[in-house]
């Protein structure tokens, strides 16, 4: 693992097994991977827009060429995991599998949305903060075809003789995260359950489930493990993110049974170590989250709202 330096590109990993690489691992800079057998291989996840996919694709090439990809998994529904779908997916044959949840996800936030998003009038604070986030991605020209299959629970595939085994672990991050895990390599990708050096953000939570997640990845005993973002890890790394999760969440209820309001405990939290991690601001998503969570509060989220919160909360630099 230490000798997989956090570079731009394709990384051989394991035997037969790559992960691409995007530092520095902010808003939408994701990793995506390449399993490649005798014959065939599968890709985990797509990138943000077609441009990047297109040259993760043909950085790919020299293994592809001989092991074509038929197969294409989306982790979530996050467009820096999908958005390049149709490169791979659709009119272009390989067959896209994602969990049922992810699935009606992307059919529920098109790309189309996000592309709205930058162009809404929010103020020069929000406004910065999403063209910061997100003004290095083109999103006009993309589509997403629909998945081909999808699962619940535990999908095992058969890669040209390797075993895949697909293991979903949401409502986390989003509402159908799953794990990418190859046993002959001890290999796992974990999509965005996990940011390595930048901090989570649970959009949809329980944060239990996401809590849960990290043990199973641990349970899983891989040597190599593979983040949705940031460099390549081990298992204090996913301790790490777990601790994180743990922590606001513990104070989250705590702060709750106080009286707190969700606005003061985003004001108030003392994140210690944890703000050294890039995007320290997502603690405003996230106490909202836990907060929606406790209180069993069903209503729609606006992302305009979470952004806002966000931008507003790192410009005030507390």
């Amino acid at each position: 693992m230490h000798n997989i330096s956090y570079t731009n590109g394709l990384h051989e990993v394991a035997d037969n097994v790559f992960a691409y690489l995007q530092p520095d691992g902010g808003w939408g800079w994701s990793n995506a991977g390449l399993i490649a057998s005798e014959w065939s291989s599968l890709l985990v996840d797509t990138l943000f827009d077609l441009k990047l996919t297109q040259n993760m694709l043909d950085s790919m090439s020299s293994v592809t060429s001989a092991h074509p990809i038929n197969v294409l998994v989306n982790t979530h529904a996050n467009g820096d995991h999908c958005y390049g779908n149709s490169l791979i997916g659709g009119d272009n044959g390989a067959q896209i599998i994602t969990t049922n949840a992810a699935a009606a996800e992307m059919e529920a936030i098109p790309p189309s949305a996000l592309e709205a998003l930058m162009q809404i009038d929010l103020g020069e604070v929000t406004n910065s903060y999403i063209q910061d986030a997100f003004g290095s991605f083109e999103f006009c020209d993309v589509e997403l075809p629909p998945p081909d299959r999808t699962f619940s629970g535990e999908l095992q595939l058969d890669v040209g003789g390797r075993t895949v085994e697909l293991i979903e672990v949401g409502p986390a991050h989003t509402s159908g995260d799953l794990l990418v895990y190859l046993p002959d390599a001890a290999t796992v990708f974990c999509g965005d359950i996990l940011f390595i050096n930048g901090t989570p953000i649970i959009w949809d939570g329980p944060v239990s489930n996401w809590i849960d997640a990290c043990d199973r990845i641990l349970g899983l005993e891989a040597e190599i493990i593979i983040p949705g973002h940031g460099p390549l890890t081990d298992t204090a790394g996913v301790t790490a993110v777990r601790d994180y999760l743990t922590f606001v969440d513990k104070e989250c209820r705590e702060r709750h049974a106080s009286g707190q309001t969700a606005t003061e405990v985003i004001a108030e939290i003392d994140l210690g170590s944890f703000k050294e991690w890039s995007e320290w601001e997502r603690i405003a998503v996230n106490v909202h989250s836990i907060f929606r969570e406790i209180e069993e509060d069903e209503t729609i989220q606006s992302p305009i709202e979470l952004f806002r919160k966000m931008a507003d909360l790192k410009n005030s630099g507390s």
